[in-house]
């Protein structure tokens, strides 16, 4: 690394759970993919990750144990573009101690992510970095970099890989959110490591056009969505013991709010939904009650004491001076108690990605991907690019009548899909 940042980075404050949850079957992945317009040189690949890896040097860094913390570690071998492999848990000595996996396929680029090394704007930004590199090298095109897409050329500063929650929240008293346990969809599990995965895309146009009808963002129409499914989820399930509370967890990305350049973990969420022990809503009503939901939790006032509360805890001496063989167990007994209980989906959206111009021209399609997960049966995530919004559901149970249900609301919006079912492993 340059001589600004350290040998040694001490996991940022959301990633603690990561490797504390990690199992021989489970490990908190996800997957970028970018789609060029011609199969990839492997060659010129390898060489691009190599400069686009030293611009952002975390992507250098394999994980390792301390007495009390995990930290992110150097790595002086050079990382490798590999064969393309199932997006579930993989050994990280496969990758030389790397958390992350680069891998092409024909016109595909893949980025398979360990959460402890970044969110998907981090992610987003080291594929991007690295597939503007890859064009400038076969392509002989000079880029105009952005924030997102960074120069290779340009020297790492220590403010791109701080742990911006202990430089925002360090000192800060918080208090933790009360949450109440969540309605999950039921079904028979697949094989260990297991996903299915469908791909909806749709035109941007339209999912506007349906967005101004109800005065909201495309991230409160897709939520409301997936709560609309769950309903009828609801509506179907016989048990008895049935919860009635339904909730999906939305990633909010900090950086803006804090003015952050972090390419590490810098996000919170908000868990957005309702209770129906009183009777179903109308697709009007949940996408009422969502907007006034986020509007309520995104503030400042809701939004920092929940993120102020975990740097809090942290930060405490007792809990500083636990060994790591203690801290372990407990940080993975907490999450199980108070991660996944409370929501019965999540939805990542990376909103519209807006690459270089230059790039353009070379990229047809960008893909942002959940992996399975641990508590509940499927997830959801999209990305907007070049007039389409690209949504991937994957689910880690057989049962796919959420996913269909889904479909059909959006087919009552007239929004139109384009959909690929697919297996990630």
């Amino acid at each position: 690394m340059t001589a600004s940042i350290p040998e040694k980075l001490r996991l940022d404050n959301a990633a603690n759970i990561y490797p504390a949850s990690m199992s021989k079957h489970y490990c908190s992945l996800y997957r970028m993919k970018v789609t060029l317009t011609e199969d990839i040189d492997k060659d010129i690949l390898q060489k691009a990750l190599l400069a686009a890896s030293e611009r952002i040097p975390t992507f250098r860094c394999k994980l390792k144990a301390g007495a009390f913390w995990w930290y992110l570690h150097r790595v002086r071998k050079d990382p490798q573009v590999r064969p393309v492999k199932p997006l579930k848990a993989f050994n990280f000595a496969d990758q030389d101690g790397l958390l992350y996996r680069v891998s092409a396929s024909g016109r595909e680029i893949f980025l398979d992510v360990f959460h402890a090394l970044t969110d998907g704007f981090g992610a987003m930004s080291f594929l991007l970095t690295l597939t503007g590199e890859y064009i400038h090298r076969r392509y002989g095109v000079r880029i105009s970099y952005n924030g997102l897409a960074l120069d290779p050329k340009d020297r790492p500063v220590y403010a791109e890989v701080e742990d911006s929650f202990k430089t925002v929240f360090t000192g800060r008293h918080g208090q933790l959110e009360k949450n109440v346990d969540a309605y999950h969809i039921r079904g028979a599990a697949m094989p260990f490591g297991a996903v299915k995965d469908l791909r909806v895309s749709m035109p941007m146009a339209r999912v506007s056009e349906v967005c101004r009808e109800y005065a909201c963002t495309v991230t409160d129409l897709l939520t409301s969505a997936m709560l609309f499914a769950l309903q009828e989820e609801h509506r179907e399930d016989t048990s008895a013991r049935k919860r009635s509370v339904l909730k999906v967890s939305v990633p909010v990305n900090l950086r803006p709010i804090y003015h952050s350049r972090t390419v590490r973990n810098f996000s919170s969420y908000v868990n957005l939904g309702m209770d129906i022990k009183d009777g179903y809503l109308t697709f009007p009503q949940i996408v009422a009650a969502v907007k006034a939901q986020k509007a309520h939790d995104l503030s400042l006032a809701e939004l920092e004491p929940k993120i102020a509360a975990n740097v809090e805890l942290e930060e405490m001496l007792l809990v500083r001076c636990l060994p790591l063989a203690v801290k372990h167990p407990i940080i993975d007994i907490i999450n199980l108690l108070h991660g996944d209980r409370f929501c019965s989906q999540t939805l990542s959206n990376m909103g519209r990605v807006d690459v270089p111009a230059e790039m353009v021209p070379y990229i047809t399609d960008l893909d942002f991907i959940l992996g399975r997960q641990r508590g509940n049966s499927g997830a959801a995530s999209c990305v907007g690019y070049n007039g389409r919004l690209t949504l991937h559901l994957t689910r880690k149970i057989s049962r796919d009548s959420f996913e269909f249900s889904l479909l059909r609301l959006l087919s009552s919006l007239d929004i139109p899909t384009n959909v690929t079912i697919d297996s990630l492993a």
